[in-house]
């Protein structure tokens, strides 16, 4: 299985910005957190992290046909961009969307997520970890109605 990690504004800057919202690890941390979970699952994983709006719909739409699964984490785009949600769905790629911190319990503007409707699974305030709940929710065999706790 292949899986694409895209990862919006920000993201770059684990470790630095906000580390009590997003902890002291890194971005690269992250990335070898998955990769070791990826071996673990059999499945090969691709990376995609911008903080520019067209770059992440280039990945997305490059996607096609060639990859599996998609984790995104949109960043603050999750809360104004349409250009994403339609990405998704122009693709068909079965998507997670995860957020490190729960945005539904931050500022109001944070409760809206325009890419929510296109994924199979919303994962937040898991920290990092939510990210392999992510990977073992595309890796599954589950197609429907999907309780993360059964990837815990």
């Amino acid at each position: 299985m292949r899986i694409l990690i895209i990862n919006g504004p920000n993201i770059n800057m684990l470790g630095i910005r906000e580390p009590e919202l997003y902890g002291s690890r890194t971005y690269e941390e992250l990335k070898s957190m998955l990769c070791a979970e990826a071996d673990r699952l059999g499945a090969t994983l691709e990376f995609c992290q911008s903080n520019h709006e067209g770059v992440l719909v280039d990945a997305i739409q490059s996607a096609y046909g060639v990859i599996d699964g998609i984790v995104i984490n949109p960043a603050a785009y999750t809360h104004t961009s349409i250009a994403l949600l339609d990405a998704i769905k122009a693709v068909g790629i079965p998507a997670v969307e995860v957020h490190i911190s729960d945005p539904d319990k931050r500022e109001d503007f944070r409760k809206t997520s325009y890419i929510r409707s296109a994924c199979v699974a919303t994962i937040k305030g898991q920290g990092l970890e939510g990210y392999l709940d992510a990977l073992r929710i595309l890796c599954s065999e589950k197609s429907d109605v999907v309780d993360i706790s059964d990837f815990k």
